[in-house]
Protein backbone atom coordinates (compact mmCIF):
# COMPACT_ATOMS: atom_id res chain seq x y z
CA UNK A 1 0.00 0.00 0.00
CA UNK A 2 1.28 3.44 -0.90
CA UNK A 3 2.23 5.86 1.85
CA UNK A 4 0.10 8.58 0.23
CA UNK A 5 -3.07 6.68 1.20
CA UNK A 6 -2.17 6.89 4.89
CA UNK A 7 -1.20 10.55 4.44
CA UNK A 8 -4.58 11.27 2.83
CA UNK A 9 -6.40 9.54 5.69
CA UNK A 10 -4.43 11.49 8.30
CA UNK A 11 -5.11 14.78 6.49
CA UNK A 12 -8.86 14.10 6.33
CA UNK A 13 -8.94 13.29 10.06
CA UNK A 14 -6.95 16.44 10.86
CA UNK A 15 -9.57 18.48 8.97
CA UNK A 16 -12.36 16.48 10.67
CA UNK A 17 -13.75 15.73 7.24
CA UNK A 18 -15.62 12.61 8.30
CA UNK A 19 -17.68 12.23 5.12
CA UNK A 20 -14.55 12.53 2.99
CA UNK A 21 -12.76 10.06 5.26
CA UNK A 22 -15.58 7.56 5.01
CA UNK A 23 -15.65 7.89 1.21
CA UNK A 24 -11.86 7.57 0.91
CA UNK A 25 -11.57 4.54 3.15
CA UNK A 26 -14.59 2.53 2.05
CA UNK A 27 -13.53 2.49 -1.59
CA UNK A 28 -10.26 0.74 -0.69
CA UNK A 29 -9.86 -3.06 -0.89
CA UNK A 30 -10.26 -4.89 2.42
CA UNK A 31 -6.51 -5.63 2.88
CA UNK A 32 -5.65 -1.95 2.27
CA UNK A 33 -8.16 -0.80 4.88
CA UNK A 34 -6.61 -3.25 7.34
CA UNK A 35 -3.17 -1.81 6.56
CA UNK A 36 -4.47 1.73 7.16
CA UNK A 37 -5.77 0.63 10.56
CA UNK A 38 -2.39 -0.90 11.37
CA UNK A 39 -0.46 2.22 10.32
CA UNK A 40 -2.40 4.99 12.08
CA UNK A 41 -2.42 5.80 15.79
CA UNK A 42 -4.73 4.27 18.41
CA UNK A 43 -7.25 7.11 18.46
CA UNK A 44 -7.36 7.35 14.67
CA UNK A 45 -7.75 3.58 14.41
CA UNK A 46 -10.93 3.61 16.48
CA UNK A 47 -12.35 6.59 14.59
CA UNK A 48 -11.75 4.94 11.21
CA UNK A 49 -13.20 1.63 12.32
CA UNK A 50 -16.32 3.29 13.74
CA UNK A 51 -17.13 5.13 10.49
CA UNK A 52 -17.05 1.91 8.48
CA UNK A 53 -20.38 0.28 7.61
CA UNK A 54 -20.99 -2.72 9.88
CA UNK A 55 -20.69 -5.33 7.12
CA UNK A 56 -17.50 -3.75 5.80
CA UNK A 57 -16.04 -3.52 9.32
CA UNK A 58 -16.60 -7.24 9.81
CA UNK A 59 -14.83 -8.11 6.55
CA UNK A 60 -11.88 -5.83 7.30
CA UNK A 61 -11.38 -7.34 10.77
CA UNK A 62 -10.54 -10.70 9.16
CA UNK A 63 -7.53 -9.10 7.44
CA UNK A 64 -5.99 -7.60 10.58
CA UNK A 65 -2.97 -9.24 12.19
CA UNK A 66 -3.74 -10.75 15.63
CA UNK A 67 -1.80 -8.02 17.46
CA UNK A 68 -3.56 -5.21 15.57
CA UNK A 69 -6.97 -6.80 16.13
CA UNK A 70 -6.14 -7.27 19.81
CA UNK A 71 -5.26 -3.57 20.22
CA UNK A 72 -8.38 -2.49 18.34
CA UNK A 73 -10.62 -4.60 20.58
CA UNK A 74 -9.03 -3.09 23.69
CA UNK A 75 -9.89 0.39 22.41
CA UNK A 76 -13.53 -0.41 21.59
CA UNK A 77 -16.40 -0.62 24.01
CA UNK A 78 -17.55 -4.08 25.14
CA UNK A 79 -20.57 -3.88 22.86
CA UNK A 80 -18.44 -2.91 19.86
CA UNK A 81 -15.85 -5.57 20.67
CA UNK A 82 -18.59 -8.21 21.04
CA UNK A 83 -19.96 -7.33 17.62
CA UNK A 84 -16.51 -7.38 16.05
CA UNK A 85 -15.62 -10.82 17.40
CA UNK A 86 -19.05 -12.28 16.64
CA UNK A 87 -18.86 -10.98 13.05
CA UNK A 88 -15.64 -12.86 12.32
CA UNK A 89 -15.95 -16.16 10.54
CA UNK A 90 -15.45 -19.06 12.97
CA UNK A 91 -12.13 -20.15 11.43
CA UNK A 92 -10.76 -16.57 11.52
CA UNK A 93 -12.05 -16.13 15.08
CA UNK A 94 -10.41 -19.36 16.25
CA UNK A 95 -7.07 -18.43 14.67
CA UNK A 96 -7.24 -15.03 16.33
CA UNK A 97 -8.09 -16.45 19.78
CA UNK A 98 -5.33 -19.02 19.49
CA UNK A 99 -2.75 -16.26 18.98
CA UNK A 100 -3.63 -14.30 22.13
CA UNK A 101 -2.43 -14.74 25.73
CA UNK A 102 -4.71 -16.92 27.84
CA UNK A 103 -6.13 -14.10 30.00
CA UNK A 104 -6.93 -11.95 26.98
CA UNK A 105 -8.56 -14.89 25.23
CA UNK A 106 -10.73 -15.56 28.28
CA UNK A 107 -11.82 -11.90 28.38
CA UNK A 108 -12.82 -12.01 24.73
CA UNK A 109 -14.62 -15.33 25.15
CA UNK A 110 -16.72 -13.66 27.84
CA UNK A 111 -17.91 -11.16 25.22
CA UNK A 112 -19.30 -13.84 22.91
CA UNK A 113 -22.84 -15.07 22.78
CA UNK A 114 -23.52 -18.56 24.19
CA UNK A 115 -23.58 -20.11 20.70
CA UNK A 116 -20.38 -18.36 19.59
CA UNK A 117 -18.72 -19.24 22.89
CA UNK A 118 -19.57 -22.92 22.56
CA UNK A 119 -18.38 -22.92 18.97
CA UNK A 120 -15.07 -21.18 19.76
CA UNK A 121 -14.27 -23.44 22.72
CA UNK A 122 -15.02 -26.53 20.65
CA UNK A 123 -12.67 -25.36 17.91
CA UNK A 124 -9.97 -24.35 20.39
CA UNK A 125 -9.95 -27.85 21.84
CA UNK A 126 -7.97 -29.18 18.88
CA UNK A 127 -4.15 -29.28 18.93
CA UNK A 128 -2.15 -26.39 17.52
CA UNK A 129 -1.41 -26.79 13.78
CA UNK A 130 -4.20 -29.37 13.48
CA UNK A 131 -6.94 -29.35 10.87
CA UNK A 132 -9.45 -28.72 13.66
CA UNK A 133 -7.97 -25.26 14.24
CA UNK A 134 -8.64 -24.31 10.61
CA UNK A 135 -12.12 -25.70 10.09
CA UNK A 136 -15.35 -23.78 10.08
CA UNK A 137 -18.78 -25.21 11.01
CA UNK A 138 -20.42 -23.09 8.30
CA UNK A 139 -21.41 -25.69 5.70
CA UNK A 140 -24.57 -27.21 4.26
CA UNK A 141 -25.39 -30.82 5.16
CA UNK A 142 -28.22 -32.86 3.68
CA UNK A 143 -29.75 -36.29 4.29
CA UNK A 144 -29.47 -39.17 1.78
CA UNK A 145 -33.25 -39.67 1.67
CA UNK A 146 -34.02 -36.05 0.76
CA UNK A 147 -35.25 -35.15 -2.68
CA UNK A 148 -33.66 -32.49 -4.86
CA UNK A 149 -36.62 -30.21 -4.12
CA UNK A 150 -36.02 -30.56 -0.37
CA UNK A 151 -32.31 -29.91 -0.80
CA UNK A 152 -32.89 -26.70 -2.76
CA UNK A 153 -35.26 -25.46 -0.08
CA UNK A 154 -32.67 -26.26 2.58
CA UNK A 155 -29.98 -24.38 0.63
CA UNK A 156 -32.20 -21.30 0.39
CA UNK A 157 -32.69 -21.42 4.15
CA UNK A 158 -29.12 -22.27 5.28
CA UNK A 159 -26.88 -21.38 2.36
CA UNK A 160 -26.46 -17.69 3.14
CA UNK A 161 -24.37 -18.44 6.24
CA UNK A 162 -22.31 -21.19 4.63
CA UNK A 163 -18.66 -20.81 3.63
CA UNK A 164 -19.47 -22.57 0.34
CA UNK A 165 -22.48 -24.28 -1.23
CA UNK A 166 -20.64 -25.71 -4.22
CA UNK A 167 -20.42 -29.02 -2.37
CA UNK A 168 -23.07 -30.41 -0.01
CA UNK A 169 -22.20 -33.05 2.58
CA UNK A 170 -24.44 -36.05 3.13
CA UNK A 171 -24.91 -37.20 6.73
CA UNK A 172 -27.36 -39.20 8.79
CA UNK A 173 -29.25 -37.94 11.83
CA UNK A 174 -26.13 -38.46 13.98
CA UNK A 175 -24.03 -36.44 11.51
CA UNK A 176 -22.01 -39.44 10.38
CA UNK A 177 -20.50 -38.50 6.99
CA UNK A 178 -21.76 -40.72 4.16
CA UNK A 179 -20.63 -38.82 1.10
CA UNK A 180 -20.84 -35.57 -0.83
CA UNK A 181 -22.81 -34.19 -3.73
CA UNK A 182 -22.00 -31.28 -6.03
CA UNK A 183 -24.51 -28.46 -6.35
CA UNK A 184 -24.29 -28.83 -10.13
CA UNK A 185 -25.72 -32.34 -9.94
CA UNK A 186 -28.53 -31.14 -7.67
CA UNK A 187 -29.50 -28.34 -10.06
CA UNK A 188 -29.48 -30.61 -13.12
CA UNK A 189 -31.37 -33.49 -11.51
CA UNK A 190 -35.11 -34.01 -11.46
CA UNK A 191 -36.95 -32.47 -8.46
CA UNK A 192 -37.99 -35.93 -7.24
CA UNK A 193 -34.51 -37.48 -7.45
CA UNK A 194 -32.99 -38.52 -4.14
CA UNK A 195 -29.62 -37.43 -2.77
CA UNK A 196 -28.54 -41.06 -2.33
CA UNK A 197 -28.71 -41.49 -6.12
CA UNK A 198 -26.57 -38.40 -6.79
CA UNK A 199 -23.94 -38.44 -4.06
CA UNK A 200 -20.42 -39.78 -4.43
CA UNK A 201 -19.07 -42.15 -1.77
CA UNK A 202 -16.93 -42.29 0.14
CA UNK A 203 -16.32 -38.58 0.60
CA UNK A 204 -12.69 -37.50 0.72
CA UNK A 205 -12.32 -36.19 4.27
CA UNK A 206 -9.75 -35.05 6.83
CA UNK A 207 -9.38 -35.99 10.46
CA UNK A 208 -9.73 -33.00 12.79
CA UNK A 209 -6.59 -34.03 14.68
CA UNK A 210 -4.41 -34.42 11.58
CA UNK A 211 -1.60 -31.97 10.87
CA UNK A 212 -2.39 -29.02 8.63
CA UNK A 213 0.23 -30.12 6.10
CA UNK A 214 -1.84 -33.26 5.46
CA UNK A 215 -4.81 -31.05 4.62
CA UNK A 216 -2.74 -29.03 2.15
CA UNK A 217 -1.39 -32.16 0.44
CA UNK A 218 -4.85 -33.78 0.28
CA UNK A 219 -6.48 -30.68 -1.15
CA UNK A 220 -3.75 -30.36 -3.79
CA UNK A 221 -3.92 -34.05 -4.69
CA UNK A 222 -7.69 -33.99 -5.26
CA UNK A 223 -7.85 -30.42 -6.61
CA UNK A 224 -10.63 -29.62 -4.14
CA UNK A 225 -11.90 -26.19 -3.09
CA UNK A 226 -13.20 -27.48 0.25
CA UNK A 227 -12.92 -30.72 2.23
CA UNK A 228 -15.05 -32.07 5.07
CA UNK A 229 -13.48 -32.61 8.51
CA UNK A 230 -14.53 -35.55 10.69
CA UNK A 231 -13.69 -36.67 14.20
CA UNK A 232 -12.32 -40.10 15.08
CA UNK A 233 -15.85 -41.56 14.87
CA UNK A 234 -16.42 -40.28 11.33
CA UNK A 235 -18.84 -37.55 12.45
CA UNK A 236 -18.79 -34.38 10.36
CA UNK A 237 -17.59 -31.47 12.52
CA UNK A 238 -16.63 -28.83 9.92
CA UNK A 239 -14.97 -28.05 6.62
CA UNK A 240 -11.70 -26.46 5.54
CA UNK A 241 -11.51 -24.26 2.46
CA UNK A 242 -8.91 -23.36 -0.12
CA UNK A 243 -8.20 -19.88 1.27
CA UNK A 244 -7.27 -21.34 4.66
CA UNK A 245 -5.03 -23.94 3.00
CA UNK A 246 -3.22 -21.27 0.97
CA UNK A 247 -2.25 -19.51 4.21
CA UNK A 248 -0.97 -22.79 5.67
CA UNK A 249 0.95 -23.66 2.50
CA UNK A 250 2.63 -20.26 2.54
CA UNK A 251 3.59 -20.64 6.21
CA UNK A 252 4.93 -24.18 5.75
CA UNK A 253 6.90 -23.18 2.65
CA UNK A 254 8.43 -20.26 4.53
CA UNK A 255 9.44 -22.54 7.42
CA UNK A 256 11.02 -25.01 4.98
CA UNK A 257 12.98 -22.19 3.32
CA UNK A 258 14.27 -21.11 6.73
CA UNK A 259 15.25 -24.62 7.77
CA UNK A 260 16.92 -25.25 4.41
CA UNK A 261 19.15 -22.25 5.13
CA UNK A 262 19.88 -23.48 8.69
CA UNK A 263 17.64 -20.86 10.32
CA UNK A 264 15.04 -21.64 12.98
CA UNK A 265 11.60 -20.59 11.59
CA UNK A 266 10.51 -17.07 12.55
CA UNK A 267 7.32 -16.63 14.57
CA UNK A 268 6.50 -13.43 12.66
CA UNK A 269 7.32 -11.80 9.33
CA UNK A 270 10.89 -10.56 8.86
CA UNK A 271 10.00 -6.86 9.05
CA UNK A 272 8.30 -7.37 12.43
CA UNK A 273 11.19 -9.38 13.92
CA UNK A 274 13.86 -7.57 15.92
CA UNK A 275 17.63 -7.91 15.65
CA UNK A 276 18.06 -10.01 18.81
CA UNK A 277 15.41 -12.62 17.81
CA UNK A 278 17.01 -12.86 14.35
CA UNK A 279 20.40 -13.53 15.93
CA UNK A 280 18.90 -16.19 18.22
CA UNK A 281 17.21 -17.92 15.29
CA UNK A 282 20.50 -18.19 13.39
CA UNK A 283 23.13 -18.54 16.10
CA UNK A 284 22.14 -21.99 17.33
CA UNK A 285 22.57 -23.57 13.91
CA UNK A 286 25.82 -21.71 13.24
CA UNK A 287 27.36 -22.85 16.53
CA UNK A 288 26.28 -26.41 15.81
CA UNK A 289 27.81 -26.29 12.34
CA UNK A 290 31.07 -25.00 13.82
CA UNK A 291 31.23 -28.14 15.97
CA UNK A 292 30.51 -30.35 12.94
CA UNK A 293 33.15 -28.45 10.94
CA UNK A 294 35.74 -29.47 13.53
CA UNK A 295 35.52 -32.95 12.01
CA UNK A 296 36.92 -31.56 8.75
CA UNK A 297 39.80 -29.96 10.64
CA UNK A 298 40.43 -33.28 12.39
CA UNK A 299 40.62 -35.10 9.05
CA UNK A 300 43.21 -32.63 7.75
CA UNK A 301 45.26 -33.09 10.95
CA UNK A 302 45.23 -36.88 10.55
CA UNK A 303 46.57 -36.63 6.98
CA UNK A 304 49.00 -33.79 7.70
CA UNK A 305 52.01 -35.80 6.49
CA UNK A 306 50.34 -36.64 3.18
CA UNK A 307 49.46 -33.00 2.63
CA UNK A 308 53.00 -31.86 3.53
CA UNK A 309 54.55 -34.36 1.11
CA UNK A 310 52.46 -33.16 -1.84
CA UNK A 311 51.55 -29.53 -1.31
CA UNK A 312 49.72 -29.48 -4.64
CA UNK A 313 46.93 -31.43 -2.92
CA UNK A 314 45.98 -28.22 -1.09
CA UNK A 315 45.21 -26.46 -4.39
CA UNK A 316 42.34 -28.84 -5.13
CA UNK A 317 40.76 -29.02 -1.67
CA UNK A 318 38.32 -26.09 -2.25
CA UNK A 319 37.32 -27.50 -5.65
CA UNK A 320 36.56 -30.96 -4.34
CA UNK A 321 34.92 -29.84 -1.11
CA UNK A 322 32.65 -27.29 -2.81
CA UNK A 323 31.70 -29.78 -5.53
CA UNK A 324 30.75 -32.42 -2.97
CA UNK A 325 28.70 -29.93 -0.96
CA UNK A 326 26.88 -28.71 -4.07
CA UNK A 327 26.04 -32.24 -5.21
CA UNK A 328 24.76 -33.19 -1.74
CA UNK A 329 22.65 -30.03 -1.46
CA UNK A 330 21.04 -30.68 -4.84
CA UNK A 331 20.12 -34.23 -3.86
CA UNK A 332 18.76 -33.13 -0.46
CA UNK A 333 16.63 -30.42 -2.05
CA UNK A 334 14.99 -32.91 -4.42
CA UNK A 335 14.38 -35.44 -1.64
CA UNK A 336 12.90 -32.85 0.73
CA UNK A 337 10.57 -31.56 -1.97
CA UNK A 338 9.52 -35.08 -2.91
CA UNK A 339 8.78 -36.05 0.70
CA UNK A 340 6.82 -32.85 1.36
CA UNK A 341 4.66 -33.17 -1.75
CA UNK A 342 4.10 -36.89 -1.28
CA UNK A 343 5.91 -37.83 -4.49
CA UNK A 344 8.36 -39.83 -2.34
CA UNK A 345 7.49 -42.04 0.61
CA UNK A 346 9.60 -43.79 3.25
CA UNK A 347 8.86 -47.11 1.59
CA UNK A 348 10.73 -46.02 -1.55
CA UNK A 349 14.01 -45.18 0.19
CA UNK A 350 15.96 -48.14 -1.21
CA UNK A 351 15.06 -47.58 -4.87
CA UNK A 352 15.59 -43.84 -4.44
CA UNK A 353 19.08 -44.26 -2.98
CA UNK A 354 20.01 -46.72 -5.74
CA UNK A 355 18.87 -44.22 -8.33
CA UNK A 356 20.82 -41.40 -6.68
CA UNK A 357 23.94 -43.59 -6.49
CA UNK A 358 23.77 -44.00 -10.27
CA UNK A 359 23.16 -40.29 -10.74
CA UNK A 360 26.10 -39.48 -8.46
CA UNK A 361 28.35 -41.90 -10.36
CA UNK A 362 27.55 -40.34 -13.71
CA UNK A 363 28.01 -36.82 -12.34
CA UNK A 364 31.32 -37.92 -10.80
CA UNK A 365 32.61 -39.31 -14.10
CA UNK A 366 31.77 -36.12 -15.96
CA UNK A 367 33.16 -33.80 -13.28
CA UNK A 368 36.08 -36.12 -12.51
CA UNK A 369 37.23 -36.04 -16.12
CA UNK A 370 37.34 -32.25 -16.11
CA UNK A 371 39.07 -32.12 -12.71
CA UNK A 372 41.67 -34.73 -13.77
CA UNK A 373 42.76 -32.49 -16.62
CA UNK A 374 43.45 -29.71 -14.11
CA UNK A 375 45.27 -32.19 -11.87
CA UNK A 376 47.51 -33.33 -14.71
CA UNK A 377 48.36 -29.74 -15.54
CA UNK A 378 49.36 -28.94 -11.93
CA UNK A 379 51.07 -32.17 -10.86
CA UNK A 380 51.22 -34.88 -13.51
CA UNK A 381 49.30 -38.07 -14.12
CA UNK A 382 49.44 -39.32 -10.52
CA UNK A 383 47.76 -36.19 -9.17
CA UNK A 384 45.29 -36.34 -12.05
CA UNK A 385 44.40 -39.91 -11.02
CA UNK A 386 43.91 -38.83 -7.40
CA UNK A 387 41.69 -35.88 -8.38
CA UNK A 388 39.64 -37.89 -10.87
CA UNK A 389 39.02 -40.87 -8.55
CA UNK A 390 38.22 -38.59 -5.63
CA UNK A 391 35.67 -36.65 -7.65
CA UNK A 392 33.89 -39.85 -8.73
CA UNK A 393 33.72 -41.35 -5.22
CA UNK A 394 32.91 -38.01 -3.62
CA UNK A 395 30.04 -37.39 -6.03
CA UNK A 396 28.54 -40.81 -5.25
CA UNK A 397 28.94 -40.44 -1.47
CA UNK A 398 27.77 -36.80 -1.33
CA UNK A 399 24.72 -37.64 -3.44
CA UNK A 400 23.89 -40.58 -1.16
CA UNK A 401 24.34 -38.48 1.98
CA UNK A 402 22.16 -35.70 0.56
CA UNK A 403 19.49 -38.19 -0.48
CA UNK A 404 19.58 -40.31 2.69
CA UNK A 405 19.45 -37.67 5.44
CA UNK A 406 15.92 -36.39 4.58
CA UNK A 407 14.64 -39.99 4.77
CA UNK A 408 16.38 -40.47 8.12
CA UNK A 409 14.82 -37.31 9.54
CA UNK A 410 11.42 -38.30 8.16
CA UNK A 411 11.72 -41.68 9.86
CA UNK A 412 12.59 -39.93 13.14
CA UNK A 413 9.48 -37.72 12.70
CA UNK A 414 11.64 -34.64 12.22
CA UNK A 415 10.90 -32.16 9.44
CA UNK A 416 13.01 -33.32 6.43
CA UNK A 417 13.86 -29.67 5.76
CA UNK A 418 16.22 -29.89 8.75
CA UNK A 419 18.54 -31.74 6.33
CA UNK A 420 19.53 -28.28 5.16
CA UNK A 421 22.14 -27.19 2.65
CA UNK A 422 24.67 -26.10 5.30
CA UNK A 423 24.29 -29.39 7.20
CA UNK A 424 24.65 -31.51 4.05
CA UNK A 425 27.62 -29.43 2.90
CA UNK A 426 29.40 -29.85 6.22
CA UNK A 427 28.91 -33.62 6.28
CA UNK A 428 29.92 -33.91 2.62
CA UNK A 429 33.08 -31.89 3.33
CA UNK A 430 34.20 -34.35 5.99
CA UNK A 431 33.44 -37.41 3.87
CA UNK A 432 35.13 -35.84 0.87
CA UNK A 433 38.33 -35.04 2.72
CA UNK A 434 38.61 -38.60 4.03
CA UNK A 435 38.19 -39.95 0.48
CA UNK A 436 40.64 -37.40 -0.96
CA UNK A 437 43.51 -38.00 1.42
CA UNK A 438 43.00 -41.77 1.54
CA UNK A 439 43.32 -42.03 -2.23
CA UNK A 440 46.26 -39.59 -2.21
CA UNK A 441 48.10 -41.67 0.39
CA UNK A 442 47.55 -44.83 -1.65
CA UNK A 443 48.52 -43.38 -5.05
CA UNK A 444 51.28 -40.97 -4.07
CA UNK A 445 52.99 -43.13 -1.41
Amino acid sequence: MEKRIVDTVNALMADKNWEGLRAAVTKLPYPDIAEVLAEVGKTERVLIYRILPRELAAEVAAYLEPDDLHFLIQELSDAEARHLIASLRPDDRTFFLGELPGQVTQHILNLLSPDDLREARELLGYPEHSVGRLMTPEYVAVRPTWTVEQVLGHIRQRGRDSETINTLYVTDERWYLYGAVDLKHIILAAPTAQVSDLMRTPAISLNAFSDQEIAVATMQRHDAFALPVVNTDGVLVGIVTFDDMMDVAQTEATEDFHRAAAIAPLEDVYTATGIVPLVKKRMGWLLGLIIVNLMSSGVIAVFEETLSATIALAFFMPLLIDSGGNIGSQAATMMIRGLVTGDLTLGRWATTLAKEAAVGGLLGLLMGGAAAVLGFYRGGYELALVIGLTMVLMAVMSNLVGAALPFVFKRLRIDPAVASGPLITTVADTVGLVIYFTIARMVLA
